[in-house]
């Protein structure tokens, strides 16, 4: 607990440490989303790494805005960088999601469960009523992870091409 009171945007779980991103995270995610099997999911796609600096300090300045957003992931036990996770305003206007992506080597592993679960919590305890969670229609390891922490399908929609299944968490009353 102490951890959390020191910096009470980040978060540690059993096996990761979740940090709002900082400068000295930009060379692992410009790795990171340039890489087409990791970004190639993501809305919008892979990024150029000029991209992904303008990126960096759009969600630095998102938490200092709305104190959530989107973490660098870590392994506690090795500090290796696994990827991100947290919480985004979508830009097509359909609220606050959950999002998620890691280093391919890292999947299958409940990471993303683990990571996705304690943006989750992180939304709703700073006071987010709703959050949803957008995936293709094909990208059935996203979806599970979507239903394994507790979200329900509440809608779909076309994105270039795609079917888009849309999940939500409803804060607890």
């Amino acid at each position: 607990m102490s951890h959390l009171l020191a910096a009470p945007r980040s978060v540690t779980t059993a096996r990761l440490s979740l940090l709002p991103p900082g400068p000295e995270h930009l060379p692992d995610l410009i790795r990171l989303k340039a890489d087409e099997a990791v970004f190639g999911f993501m809305l919008h796609g892979t990024r150029t790494p000029e991209r992904t600096r303008e990126e960096l300090e759009d969600d630095m300045e998102f938490w200092q805005v709305r104190g959530y957003g989107t973490w660098s992931v870590f392994e506690r036990g090795t500090g290796r960088f696994l990827g991100i996770a947290g919480l985004m305003e979508r830009p097509d206007g359909r609220g606050v999601a959950v999002r998620f992506a890691l280093w391919p080597e890292y999947r299958g592993r409940g990471y993303a469960r683990e990571a996705a679960r304690a943006a989750l919590e992180f939304g709703h305890a700073a006071g987010l009523a709703r959050i949803i969670g957008v995936a293709r229609e094909t990208n059935t390891a996203s979806r599970a992870v979507l239903t394994e922490i507790g979200m329900r399908p509440c809608g779909e929609f076309m994105n270039r091409g795609h079917r888009m299944m849309v999940y939500e968490s409803l804060a607890p009353r």
